[in-house]
């Protein structure tokens, strides 16, 4: 028997999760050969296919090893995907598996050589935002792919900051690079700090919950909220963080960082004007690195406000932490002398056509129907452009619909609450439970009985947040949970709906849905699948799969809207 105040042993690693953290290093190991052998050389030759890539001298084995490296590093991710033994193991094995690809040459794309033009073209006193790469006169254009050689910059000036600094402080291409890789890592160390914290806010730790039965399928720690070692697994060990964020030293992974770190502060200090304001100006800094990171802000709002939401409330800390993002975007255009020409370098981001965006799928598969009959509609533009119009309104759905569940949260707060040994109840009227239910999958249903108020999602006229509520400030967790579970669903929709998608653009709402998601398969496997899409060298795949690429995911999205429609008519007519 434990002594009360000894601190609880760790339990033992089992030898399922010993084989994955193994595996996974092997795996690992093997893309870093398939990087030296074939990767994202700066002298590898560009337009390359699987065919061309297979007939090279070393070309069978750089496949051999990609191949066999992603399924093992993948296979390993995907069977703890409930989560690791600890969080110090999830941690302990996500560096191990990131060291290989730490020392290995670039793999699955280019950009960080784009990366270091862009930063030579600022470094030398040229705007990066109305001259292109190939016009400024970089020494290394050789190594950038010729689509972004005439296009200017699509980031914000910290990070054309960072990538001028990166240049200054590596000198040569090779330190560059090497710069430019520790940048991408401090964004992850900085992610993985905020991470144990984020899973405390967002949820209660499994460990203070007693008495809470396991249900089938489901965990007493999952009925207690995301365990922090389950959020530390998904969101720091998948592939696309190890090849595209550490090895690719994408810079999604410095906006990933600042975001995080933004939102942590909001959580633990709402309603505060100076954390607001510190927050804003992270939230800020992460816009300026990639702005898709802007759907994020309305949901900080709301994870800001402390207690009433109420429309008066809402203006006044919104006013404070928009105030903050302000002056984040005023200083870093005025510090960079760069003002805001990045923003119309945004529009340049388009300019690749890939069939793993989905309304691009739907666009070519409308072009191919036309061609068949002598017609050539040139629908991806317009196809785009009504998905980015689509984007705008499941944005605010889902913004009004995370507002009203903190209505209705807010309200069952408000009425008696009585705290004791479990869990949090009280009573709460249909209308409070209608409004709860508005956000469905923030939590799996918890266990309590009809009519009695926890804090979270709706089932059978109750409102239960899917965890225990075993300690006072339990609606404060479910507001951030609710808050950040709707920041998770606004990433999500702008992958979905952006004209573009690369593998690693699956990486910006993976770590929020690894801190507030109930079930991981739907969003765990696409994430896995895109980690098959880019070859060592940069080659997407979805480059030489147009067509059937194509077909497949407006298949795709046809059976899910069908799917879609059937739950709706089942739900409304219960």
């Amino acid at each position: 028997m434990t002594a009360p105040g000894a601190s609880v042993p760790p339990p033992p690693v089992s030898l399922a999760a010993s084989g994955a953290r193994y595996a996974g290093l092997l795996g690992a190991v093997l893309l870093a050969v398939a990087g030296y052998l074939g990767g994202a050389l700066p002298d590898a030759p560009l337009g390359a296919t699987p065919a061309s890539i297979w007939r090279t001298p070393d070309g069978p084995a750089t496949l051999s090893c990609w191949l066999i490296g992603t399924v093992l590093l993948v296979g390993a991710w995907w069977s703890l995907r409930e989560g690791a033994p600890s969080t110090r193991w999830a941690y302990v094995t996500a560096g191990l598996w990131a060291l290989p690809l730490l020392v290995a040459p670039p793999l699955g794309s280019r950009d960080v050589y784009s990366y270091a033009c862009q930063g030579w073209t600022y470094a030398h006193g040229v705007d990066p935002y109305t001259v292109g790469v190939a016009a400024a006169g970089c020494p290394w254009l050789d190594t950038v792919a010729p689509i972004w050689r005439d296009t200017p910059a699509p980031y914000g000036p910290v990070f054309v900051l960072l990538a001028a600094l990166a240049v200054g402080l590596g000198g040569g291409l090779t330190g560059t690079i090497v710069a430019l890789r520790v940048i991408a890592v401090a964004g992850l160390l900085l992610a993985a700090l905020c991470l144990p914290a984020l899973a405390r806010a967002a949820g209660v730790p499994a460990g203070l919950v007693a008495g809470v039965p396991a249900r089938r399928g489901v965990s007493a720690g999952l009925v207690a909220g995301v365990p922090a070692r389950r959020a530390v697994w998904l969101a720091l060990a998948g592939p696309l963080v190890g090849v595209h964020l550490v090895a690719g030293a994408h810079n999604d992974a410095v906006m990933l960082g600042l975001l995080l770190c933004g939102l942590l502060v909001v959580v633990r200090r709402p309603g505060r004007p100076a954390a607001l304001l510190l927050a804003g100006a992270l939230l800020g800094l992460a816009v300026t690195v990639k702005a898709s990171a802007v759907v994020v802000v309305p949901f900080a709002v709301l994870a800001g406000m402390p207690d009433q939401y109420t429309v008066r409330a809402l203006l006044r800390h919104g006013a404070w932490l928009t105030g903050g993002l302000l002056a984040a975007l005023l200083v870093t255009s005025a510090v960079s002398g760069l003002g805001f020409g990045w923003v119309g370098g945004l529009t340049h981001s388009g300019d690749s056509e890939q069939w793993t965006s989905p309304p691009t799928a739907v666009g070519f598969v409308v072009d191919y129907a036309g061609a068949l009959v002598g017609r050539d509609p040139q629908a991806v533009p317009l196809v785009r452009a009504v998905a980015l119009l689509l984007l705008v309104g499941v944005l605010l759905l889902l913004w009004w619909r995370a507002w009203l569940v903190l209505r209705g949260l807010n309200e069952a707060a408000s009425s008696e609450v009585r705290c004791s040994g479990v869990g949090c109840s009280g009573v709460a009227g249909p209308e409070v439970a209608a409004r709860v239910k508005a956000s469905p999958g923030v939590a799996s249903p918890g266990v309590v009985s009809s009519g009695v108020v926890s804090s979270g999602v709706v089932s059978s006229g109750v409102v239960s947040s899917g965890f225990a509520c075993p300690e006072v400030g339990c609606p404060r967790v479910a507001r951030s949970r609710v808050a950040l579970h709707g920041a998770a669903l606004a990433l999500v929709a702008t992958v979905v709906l952006s004209p573009v998608f690369h593998p690693w653009y699956a990486t910006w709402p993976l770590a929020l849905l690894a801190l507030t998601a109930a079930r991981t398969t739907w969003f765990v496997l696409p994430t896995a699948a895109a980690a098959f899409l880019a070859l060592p060298d940069g080659t997407n795949l979805a480059r030489v799969t147009k067509a059937p690429g194509a077909l497949a995911m407006t298949a795709l999205l046809l059976a899910l809207l069908v799917r879609t429609l059937r739950t709706a008519r089942r739900r409304r007519h219960r």
